[in-house]
C-alpha cells in the first residue's frame, strides 16, 4: 500500500516514474528483490524509486531497470522520459495500451496494432474445443457475463485455456486485451495498480477515458493468491467500466454477483474397455503422446499401449501430471513408468523452473511474491501439495464429506452421495441430508467432475480422491467409511438385481457395469470386515456375473463367503440364494456335476420357507445341472414341476422358462414338431411378460431345431438374429452356444469360409486351450481340453472335413468332440454319429447305443439314414 508521504505523484497529474516502475514490475509478476537481481541494482534502489525518494536517478540505473523489464518502443520511451523528470503524459483516449504478459516474465511491450493483445502466444490445446467455443461465445455475447472465472486444481490448464480464449476473442475487444499475474500477498492497491498499468494507465479516471466505452478484456491469473484484493479490484473496475470484461483463473471463484463460474475439468481418459487401436482419439492420450514426443523420438509401441491407457487413467487426465509423467519417458518406457509411478501419482513433483511448463498453472510456492529479499528457493512441489491447497479451502464438514465420497472409485449419483453422507446413527436413511450444496461447492473448487446426462455423472478427480483417502486413513476413519460404502453398494445392487429379469434388463446391466469398480472394492473390503454384507452383495450379483462372463470368479466369491463361519447364522434365505448362485454359475463353465447337491439344498431351503420365487429359480437351475450330467429324465421332471408351479401361481415369465426347457427335452426324444410348438409358446409368453432375453433364447432354440431338421439357411438366419440380440443384452455363455449352432449349420451347408470365421471367433473368445488340431483319443487328453466350446469347435471341424471328403481327419475331430468333458449329451450323440459314419466302426455304433440309452436321446431320421448301412451290417437297429 502507498504511504501518505509518498511523493510519487506529479502536480501536473502526469504518470510519474514511481507509478510506472511499480506498475511494470507488478504486471511482470516480480518482487522488488527479483527486479533488482535481474537489473543488477540494489533492492533499496528499487524501493526508493517506487516510493519517490530518489528524485534524480542515474540514467544507467534506469536503463538497467528498463532492460530487466524488457520495455521497448513507446513504453521504454515513456519510462526514460519519466526518469528525466518530464513525466509520462496520460494516454489519449484512442491510444493503445501497453502490452504486458500474463506469466510474469517481462516480455516485449510495444504498442501493437488494433486490437492490442498484451498476452503471450496461445498454447496449443488438446481436448479443449468445447471449452474454447463456449467461453468465446460467452465473452463476445452482447448480454454475456462481465466476469468469468475459470476454476480448477493446479495443473488442470486454467492459464493455458484463459490465454487461448483471450487471443480468440481479441478482435471483439478493440480497446485491448491484457493480463496480470496476481502475486502472493498482494494487497488491494497492488492489484488495482497492476491491473490499470497493464491497460496503459495509472489512474482509474484515465482508464475510463482511455476505453471510452470500447470493449476491453482483462485477464487475471492465479487470483487465489489474493482473493480479497482481487474481488475488491474487480468489483471496482467493472462498476466503473461498463465495457470491460474480466476473465480470471484460480482455485476458487471470486465470489461476486453475476460471476459466471466455469470449472476446468481434466482431459477425458479412455475407459478400461477402450480399444487400444483408437487410444489417440482420447485427449489425455493425445497430450501424453505429444509431450512424450518431445523427449524421445519413437512413438509408443503396440506393447506399450495398455500401459499408456492405464497411465493416463491413473493420472486422472490432469494435464500437468501428464506432462510430468511424459517427461520421465526420456529414460523409462511406458510399462516401466506405470510400474514405478502408477501408485505414486500424488508424489509427482514439478521442477523448480516453472518455465519448463509454459502456459500451465505454477504451484503456489513457485509463484510466491514477497516484498522482502528474494527468498524464493528452487523447490519441487508435488501434486499432493496442489490438492492440499484446495482441500484447505473447505470447511470442516465439507472436508469430512469429501473423505467419505472419496471411496467411490467411479462415477456416482446424487442418491448414492445422499446415502453415503447420511447420519451414521440413521442406518435406515430416514433423515434426509441434501448433498447438492456440498457437490456444488466441490464443483466450484474444481474438485468434482460432472460428465454426461445420466444419474451416474459425478466423480472426484483422481488426485483429489487419492488425497482424501489418505486424509481419511490419517484420521483413523477409513475402515468405517469403507464399511459404509459396502453397505451403500450392497443396497444399490439389491435394488438393481430385481431389474435383471424383465424389460429393464439392459439398463440394469449397464448400471452395474458403471459401478463395477465400486462393486469389486466393496466386495473385497466387506469379505474381511463384514462378510454378511459381502454375502448379501454377492448373492445379488449372480446374473450380472453370468451376463458378463465372470462365472468362475463369481462362483469362487460365493463359495468363499458361504464357507466363512461368520455367515453361518445369516438369514437362511440369503444363504439359499447364494448357494443357488454357486450352482447357476457352475453350469456356465461345465462344473454342474460338482454343485448338484448345492442346488438341491437351495431348493429344500426355499420349499421349507414357502418362497415360490426361490423354488421356481431353484428348479430351473437344478434341471440345467441334471441335463449337463446326462440325467435327462430327472431334468424333465424338474421342468414339468416348474411348469405346474408357475401355472398355479400365475407366473407368466416362469411359464416361458419351463416351456423353453421342455422344448429341449422334446429335441432329446426326437420330436422336433413338439419342440417347435413349445418354442412358439415361449415367444408368446415372453412377449406378454416383457422378457426380451427369453424371447431371444427362444429364437436360439428355434435355430437349433431348424438345423437338426436340415434347414440350414433358416438356422443361420435365426441364429445370427439371436447372436446380435445377445451381444446387446450380454450373456456371453449363451451367445457362444448359439454361435456354435450357426457354425455347425454353416459347416453342414458347405459354407466353409463363414464356418471358419465362426471357429476363429469361438476360439478367440472363450477357452484358453481350444486346439486347432485334434488331440489324441486318450482319456487324459480328452480331460485337458477346457469348456464346451472345445466340443463345438471339434464338431464344426469334423463337418468341414466331411465336406472336403477327408473322412480320416473327420473321424479324428468327431472323436475329439465325443470325448470332450462337459459336453452336452445331444452334441455327444451328434459327434458319435459323425464318427460312426466316418469310420464304419461297429464299436462306435455300440458306444452310441449306450449313450442314447443312458441319456434317453433318440436319433433323428437324417442321423439314422447316415448310419443305415452300418446298422444293417451289424444286424440290429440303433436306439
Amino acid at each position: 500500500m502507498t504511504p501518505d508521504h509518498d511523493r510519487s505523484r506529479s502536480p501536473a497529474g502526469r504518470t510519474t516514474l514511481p507509478e510506472l516502475l511499480r506498475g511494470h514490475r507488478r504486471a511482470a509478476g516480480l518482487t522488488q528483490a527479483e527486479l533488482a537481481s535481474q537489473a543488477g541494482v540494489g533492492v533499496r534502489t528499487v524501493r526508493d524509486l517506487e516510493r519517490g525518494r530518489s528524485i534524480r536517478p542515474q540514467r544507467t540505473t534506469i536503463e538497467l531497470l528498463a532492460g530487466a523489464l524488457a520495455l521497448t518502443g513507446a513504453s521504454r520511451a515513456a519510462f526514460l522520459a519519466a526518469a528525466r523528470g518530464a513525466g509520462a503524459e496520460p494516454a489519449p483516449p484512442d491510444a493503445a495500451p501497453t502490452a504486458f504478459t500474463v506469466s510474469g516474465s517481462a516480455a516485449s511491450a510495444a504498442a501493437p496494432a488494433d486490437p492490442p493483445v498484451a498476452l503471450p502466444p496461445p498454447v496449443a490445446l488438446i481436448g479443449r474445443e468445447r471449452d474454447l467455443t463456449e467461453l468465446a461465445g460467452m465473452l463476445t455475447a452482447e448480454q454475456g457475463p462481465r466476469l468469468v472465472s475459470l476454476v480448477g486444481l493446479a495443473g488442470v490448464g486454467k492459464t493455458a485455456l484463459a490465454t487461448s480464449v483471450a487471443h480468440l476473442v481479441a478482435s471483439a475487444h478493440p480497446a485491448g486485451v491484457a493480463g496480470v499475474l496476481v502475486g502472493e500477498g498482494s494487497d488491494g492497491p497492488d492489484v488495482l495498480a497492476a491491473s490499470m498499468s497493464v491497460l496503459g494507465v495509472a489512474r482509474l479516471s484515465e482508464l475510463v477515458a482511455l476505453l471510452a466505452g470500447r470493449p476491453a478484456l482483462l485477464v487475471m491469473d492465479a487470483v487465489e493468491h489474493a482473493p480479497g484484493p482481487v474481488a475488491a479490484t474487480v468489483h471496482r473496475l467493472i462498476g466503473a467500466l461498463p465495457s470491460l470484461r474480466v476473465l480470471v483463473t484460480g482455485r476458487h471463484p471470486v465470489g461476486l454477483p453475476g460471476e459466471r463460474v466455469w470449472p476446468v475439468a481434466p482431459l477425458d481418459v479412455p475407459p478400461p474397455e477402450a480399444e487400444h487401436s483408437g487410444l489417440e482419439s482420447w485427449p489425455a492420450v493425445a497430450l501424453f503422446t505429444a509431450r512424450l514426443g518431445q523427449v524421445r523420438r519413437e512413438p509408443p509401441t503396440p506393447a506399450e499401449l495398455p500401459a499408456l491407457a492405464a497411465l493416463v487413467r491413473r493420472l486422472g487426465g490432469l494435464p500437468l501430471a501428464i506432462e510430468l509423467m511424459a517427461a520421465r519417458g526420456r529414460l523409462l518406457d511406458l510399462t516401466e513408468l506405470l510400474d514405478r509411478y502408477g501408485d505414486r501419482v500424488l508424489d509427482l513433483a514439478t521442477p523448480a523452473d516453472t518455465s519448463a511448463h509454459p502456459g500451465w498453472d505454477a504451484p503456489d510456492a513457485l509463484t510466491s511474491r514477497t516484498s522482502g529479499p528474494d527468498t524464493r528457493a528452487a523447490v519441487a512441489v508435488t501434486l499432493r501439495d496442489a490438492v492440499a491447497f484446495s482441500y484447505r479451502l473447505l470447511a470442516s464438514d465439507e472436508r469430512a464429506a469429501l473423505r467419505q465420497l472419496a471411496v467411490f472409485g467411479n462415477r456416482w449419483s446424487v442418491e448414492l452421495a445422499e446415502e453415503m453422507l447420511a447420519d451414521k446413527a440413521d442406518r435406515d436413511g430416514t433423515v434426509a441430508i441434501d448433498p447438492v450444496p456440498l457437490l456444488d461447492r466441490f464443483v466450484e473448487l474444481g474438485l468434482l467432475s460432472v460428465r454426461g446426462t445420466g444419474s451416474f455423472r459425478f466423480r472426484l478427480l483422481d488426485a483429489v480422491r487419492e488425497y482424501a483417502v489418505e486424509q481419511a486413513a490419517g484420521a483413523g476413519e477409513l475402515t468405517c467409511v469403507r464399511r459404509r460404502h459396502a453397505e451403500v453398494i450392497a443396497r444399490l445392487v439389491a435394488r438393481t438385481a430385481t431389474d435383471l429379469i424383465g424389460p429393464r434388463l439392459p439398463d440394469a446391466v449397464h448400471r452395474l457395469d458403471e459401478m463395477s469398480s465400486d462393486i469389486s472394492s466393496s466386495l473385497a473390503h466387506a469379505a474381511t470386515d463384514d462378510p454378511v454384507t459381502a454375502l448379501r452383495l454377492a448373492a445379488c450379483l449372480t446374473r450380472w456375473w453370468r451376463f458378463r462372463g465372470r462365472d468362475v470368479a463369481g462362483r469362487q466369491w460365493l463359495r468363499r463367503l458361504l464357507a466363512d463361519p461368520r455367515t453361518a447364522d445369516a438369514d437362511p434365505l440369503l444363504r439359499g440364494w447364494a448357494a443357488l448362485g454357486v450352482a447357476r454359475l457352475a453350469a456356465e463353465h461345465g462344473a454342474g456335476a460338482e454343485e448338484l447337491s448345492t442346488a438341491r439344498a437351495a431348493l429344500d431351503t426355499f420349499r421349507q420357507a414357502g418362497d415360490v420365487t426361490g423354488e421356481l429359480e431353484a428348479r430351473n437351475v437344478l434341471g440345467t445341472l441334471l441335463t449337463s450330467v446326462g440325467r435327462q429324465a430327472e431334468a424333465r421332471e424338474q421342468a414339468e414341476a416348474l411348469l405346474r408351479l408357475a401355472a398355479r401361481n400365475g407366473r407368466t415369465r416362469d411359464l416361458a422358462v419351463a416351456q423353453n426347457s421342455l422344448a429341449w427335452h422334446e429335441i432329446r426324444v426326437g420330436d422336433l414338431a413338439a419342440a417347435r410348438r413349445r418354442l412358439a409358446a415361449v415367444d408368446r409368453l415372453a412377449a406378454e411378460s416383457g422378457e426380451q432375453l427369453l424371447r431371444v433364447l427362444g429364437w436360439a432354440s428355434r435355430a437349433e431345431v431348424a438345423r437338426l431338421e436340415g434347414w440350414y439357411a433358416d438356422a443361420i438366419d435365426r441364429g445370427r438374429r439371436a447372436i446380435a440380440a445377445l451381444s446387446e443384452l450380454g450373456d456371453p455363455g449363451r451367445r457362444r452356444r448359439v454361435l456354435g449352432t450357426v457354425g455347425l449349420a454353416l459347416a453342414q451347408d458347405g459354407r466353409v469360409v463363414e464356418a471358419t470365421e465362426v471357429l476363429t471367433e469361438l476360439r478367440a473368445g472363450g477357452v484358453e486351450v481350444l486346439p486347432t488340431v485334434p488331440r489324441p483319443r486318450s482319456d487324459d487328453g480328452a480331460q485337458s481340453w477346457g469348456g464346451p466350446e472345445a466340443g463345438l469347435c471339434a464338431l464344426i471341424e469334423g463337418n468341414l472335413a466331411l465336406h472336403r471328403g477327408d473322412r480320416e481327419l473327420a473321424a479324428e475331430w468327431f472323436a475329439a468332440a465325443a470325448d470332450q468333458a462337459g459336453q452336452d449329451r445331444r452334441d455327444v450323440v451328434e459327434a458319435l454319429v459323425g464318427l460312426a459314419a466316418s469310420t464304419a466302426d461297429p464299436a462306435v455304433l455300440d458306444r452310441l447305443d449306450r449313450v442314447c440309452v443312458q441319456s434317453g436321446i433318440r436319433l433323428l431320421p437324417q442321423e439314422s439314414g447316415l448310419l443305415y448301412a452300418l446298422i444293417a451290417a451289424r444286424g440290429g437297429p440303433a436306439q
